[in-house]
Formats: structure tokens, C-alpha cells, sequence
């Protein structure tokens, strides 16, 4: 037994060393892919973040409400029900909202780069262009990385607008909350700190989405199998490494 974790800690540490490489060279890449092929760049932004705003939105919308609910049955109990706006914009802006976007990027946009990149290996595609001398990882891999990088920040800002918007419509039309009491009270506690620290988790958590997601696609097995067990590490490496690096942010700033 103590062999087998010492083997699967060996094989943990080997790998998180072979991806911080394969990040780095997904640096060193990305500022001729910038300049050179930012079309390709900009049609994985879309590919990842415009076609993900339908799930963005309509899971944005619901979390915002069930928040709204949740903090007005609490404060209920102490007559503080104006203070319904402060719950649900500190958790939309601080933790519900990058988190949630980042877990639904996973599933949704993460799980199509690593298949997308994993077909390619497997069909032959990504030895095909080494074959023509184009390196596939500054062609293939570094715009899908960074059109994740940019879209998950774009992406948290639209759940948690939408967030806000379900908040709303619970509280002050559903429950009557007074609409200036509940604007004001979330205005006068959300504040620039607390914006910062969501904006920060918004962008660690697109370059973990999307590194986790590049480097299964492009390290996967060349079979069905292969890609299909890939998809699945894409979601359980995302959703684990979102939730610890969460927690350590959130740490961080308080």
C-alpha cells in the first residue's frame, strides 16, 4: 500500500513538473502568436466564450435567485431584509461567480479544447504539421490557451451581472425588499477590494482552465479511449485546482 502512494506521488509530481513546462512554453509562445495569428486567437475566444454565454447566463441568472433566497430567509429571522443586496453581491462578486464560471468553462468550452486537440492526435493531424515543419504547439495549442484566458474574465463578469440581475428579481419583486434600500446597501459594502479579489480569481482560474484543458488534449492517448479519459481529467483537474486556488486567494486577501 505505502509503495503504491509513493508511486502515485512520484507520478503527481512528475506531471505537475512536465505541465509547468509545457506553460512555459505556452509563455514563450504567446507573444508572436499575438501579433502573427491573433485571428486564430480571436476565433477561440468566440469558440470558447461567445458560444458558452447561453449557460453562462441562464446558470447566472438561477444561482443570483437561489442566493437571494437563501440570504432573505436567513435575515428574515433578525428584520434585516435590506441587507439582502450585500449577501448576494459579496458572494456573486467575491466567490459564486468566478468560481461558477470557471466550473462551467470546464465542462462546456475545457471539455471541447482537450477532445478538439486529443481528435488531432489521434487522426494524425498534429504529426502531419511537424511533418510540414509547423510547430502544432504554437499553432494549435497556444490560441486555444489563449482564447480561454481571455474569455473566462469576460465570462465571470457576465454571470455575475446576470448574478445580480436574479438577486434583483427575487428580492425586490418577488419578496419586496425596498429596490433603493437594496441597491444602496450593495453599493455602500461592495466595494474596490472586493471587486479586485474576483477579478483576480477570474483570471487565475482561466489560465488553470485552460492550461488543464490544453495539456490533457495535447497529451492524451491517440485513441477513442485515450481523448475520452482525457475530457474526464479536463473536468476533475479543473474542478479541484479551481477550488483550491480559491480557497488560497481568498486566504490571500483576507
Amino acid at each position: 500500500m505505502f509503495r503504491d502512494v509513493w508511486n502515485t506521488f512520484i507520478i503527481f509530481l512528475r506531471d505537475t513538473g512536465a505541465m509547468c513546462l509545457f506553460f512555459l512554453r505556452l509563455l514563450q509562445y504567446t507573444p508572436s502568436v499575438l501579433v502573427r495569428r491573433f485571428n486564430l486567437v480571436s476565433y477561440q475566444v468566440y469558440n470558447a466564450g461567445a458560444l458558452s454565454l447561453v449557460v453562462i447566463m441562464i446558470s447566472g441568472l438561477f444561482v443570483g435567485a437561489v442566493l437571494a433566497l437563501l440570504a432573505y430567509s436567513s435575515l428574515e429571522q433578525f428584520n434585516a431584509e435590506d441587507t439582502t443586496g450585500i449577501f448576494a453581491g459579496l458572494g456573486l462578486t467575491k466567490g459564486i461567480g468566478p468560481v461558477f464560471t470557471a466550473l462551467l468553462f470546464a465542462g462546456r468550452a475545457g471539455t471541447a479544447l482537450t477532445s478538439e486537440i486529443g481528435l488531432m492526435k489521434a487522426t494524425d493531424q498534429l504529426s502531419a504539421m511537424e511533418m510540414m515543419a509547423v510547430d502544432p504547439l504554437r499553432y494549435v495549442a497556444v490560441p486555444r490557451f489563449l482564447g480561454g484566458v481571455i474569455a473566462v474574465p469576460l465570462l465571470t463578469a457576465i454571470f455575475t451581472s446576470i448574478g445580480l440581475l436574479g438577486a434583483h428579481l427575487v428580492a425586490v419583486e418577488q419578496l419586496g425588499v425596498d429596490v433603493g434600500a437594496y441597491w444602496q446597501q450593495l453599493q455602500n459594502v461592495v466595494d474596490g477590494p472586493d471587486i479586485h479579489e474576483g477579478i483576480t480569481k477570474s483570471i487565475v482560474f482561466g489560465f488553470v482552465a485552460s492550461l488543464v484543458a490544453v495539456w490533457e488534449g495535447y497529451n492524451s492517448k491517440p485513441t477513442a479511449e485515450g481523448v475520452g479519459r482525457a475530457t474526464t481529467r479536463t473536468v476533475v483537474a479543473t474542478s479541484i485546482a479551481v477550488l483550491f486556488f480559491n480557497y488560497m486567494i481568498t486566504a490571500i486577501y483576507l
